[in-house]
């Protein structure tokens, strides 16, 4: 094939990465999208094999034969509940191919010196924003997969020693290009691994899934690097993407949380702690809890209801009890919906994903800004699993550490059930007053075992 046809089919493959893109944006063509985007991926590994530049297929088909047989059972058999590890690791495999994809070109270059300034600084931010996100993304992957404490991990110093490690990279970066050679790049990957796990640790888990989408845009940033140094049009156009969109859902992450993305980064939120159920005295609240019968009455009689999803859902596999309740809800005459937060689960769009899954349809979703006016006129808040996303403190507590982070106003509602299998806190590691609300009561339990009941108790109502 003509190098001329090449870059048309390049060209169309860009197009589908856009599209891809786009129909991401919304639920409803989220299938659409993803299947234009491997489309499109497709489509230029078939036409890059027929570029006469093009060795080593033999190698070339062998490896990604082996990525098939990890990818293909890792992502059917993945747990919806550990989908943002698998995402985390994913990325971080994609960053460390980039990183691996600048060096083996520098290394292979018959004479390093040959290489322009441009270049070097091509293959050097390959390197050291790939390794970043390889071993960032590792240290996420550990954090949510619990191989280690999910709380932030701090130490005397800590910012001027992850300092010391950046100017460090930094300055052996200046010397490749001073003076190319393979060791001295060698060691600014090292740096870079090294500051990866530095800039993670002290991230807490309710923070990884903004961390995720950060190191997601960093890969992307490390394979347009790699596209540069390749020179490789249809690198450069997804890498670019993918790292621009990253970076726009980091922001919107930020911004639904409430909280600048360097208060984010370096202000250790989001550690995980018990809490003591008790009021500043040490005495313990009551709270009120009650039966799946009788809230089934409350449910069944109710005009309108909101089911508001969160992490306890997705633990609990309960999207399709949820679903479930909700028809025969609406059988009864019910007006039900399901108020969506932008940062509820792990990872952005989590709770979409899983209520897609269970076939719940799409105009039943309802996105915070959409879902906020309504609690004022709904009569039963269905609260499953979800905590700091509807905590008041975010609006009632100067002082608490989400004060400001935009909630969903369960309390507006005239009842809220409030499904928990614990009185343990969120992430965020505070007391919800919602639970102490006279107007609460809490179910508790398994999320999905709580719904089960609920939904044979409506029936009988």
């Amino acid at each position: 094939m003509s190098l001329e046809n090449i870059h048309i089919v390049y060209l169309v493959a860009a197009i589908c990465f856009i599209l891809a893109l786009k129909g991401l944006t919304s639920p409803k063509t989220a299938r659409k999208g993803n299947a234009l985007g491997a489309a499109g991926m497709l489509l230029a590994i078939g036409v890059t094999f027929a570029s006469p530049k093009f060795h080593n297929q033999i190698y070339i088909v062998v490896a990604m034969a082996i990525g098939v047989v990890v990818g293909v059972p890792a992502a059917r058999l993945v747990k919806m509940t550990a989908m943002p590890q698998m995402v985390a690791i994913f990325n971080g495999v994609g960053g460390g191919a980039a990183a691996l994809v600048s060096l083996m070109e520098f290394i292979l270059r018959p004479s390093p010196h040959g290489f322009a300034i441009y270049q070097l600084v091509e293959i050097l931010i390959g390197v050291i924003v790939g390794c970043v996100s390889f071993s960032g993304s590792a240290i996420a992957f550990a954090k949510l997969q619990e191989l280690m404490t999910g709380r932030p991990i701090t130490y005397p110093g800590q910012q001027v020693l992850n300092g010391i490690i950046a100017l460090g990279a930094l300055g052996a970066a200046a010397a490749v290009i001073a003076s190319p050679t393979t060791p001295v790049l060698a060691i600014v990957g090292g740096l870079a691994l090294l500051f990866g796990i530095a800039f993670v640790l002290p991230i807490g888990g309710a923070d990884v899934p903004v961390l995720i989408s950060l190191l997601n845009s960093f890969t992307g940033l490390a394979v347009a690097a790699s596209g540069f140094a390749l020179n490789s049009v249809v690198l450069v156009v997804a890498g670019t993407l993918v790292g621009a969109s990253g970076t726009l859902l980091t922001l919107m992450m930020s911004k639904a949380m409430g909280r600048s993305l360097p208060n984010i980064l370096f202000s250790a939120f989001g550690s995980v702690v018990t809490a003591t159920g008790s009021d500043a005295s040490g005495e313990a609240r009551p709270v009120r809890s009650s039966t799946p019968e009788d809230l089934a009455i409350m449910l069944a009689y109710a005009r309108k209801v909101v089911i508001v999803p969160g992490y306890g859902l997705a633990v609990a596999q309960a999207q399709h009890t949820a679903r479930e309740l909700a028809e025969v809800l609406q059988e009864k005459g019910v007006e039900v919906f399901y108020a969506i937060h932008p940062v509820a689960g792990r990872m952005p769009g989590h709770m979409n994903v899983l209520l897609a899954e269970a076939n719940v349809p799409y105009e039943e979703l309802k996105e915070m800004d959409e879902a906020n006016p309504e609690f004022a006129t709904t009569d039963v808040a269905l609260v499953v699993g979800a905590n700091d996303v509807v905590n008041p403190a975010a609006h009632d507590s100067p002082g608490s550490p989400i004060y400001g982070m935009p909630i969903l106003h369960v309390d507006d509602a005239q009842s809220v059930i409030f499904l928990k299998r614990s009185m343990r806190p969120g992430f965020a590691g505070i007391e919800n007053e919602l639970l102490y609300n006279p107007k609460t009561t809490l179910l508790f339990g398994d999320a999905k075992d709580s719904l089960t009941k609920l939904v044979a108790a409506v029936k009988a109502a």
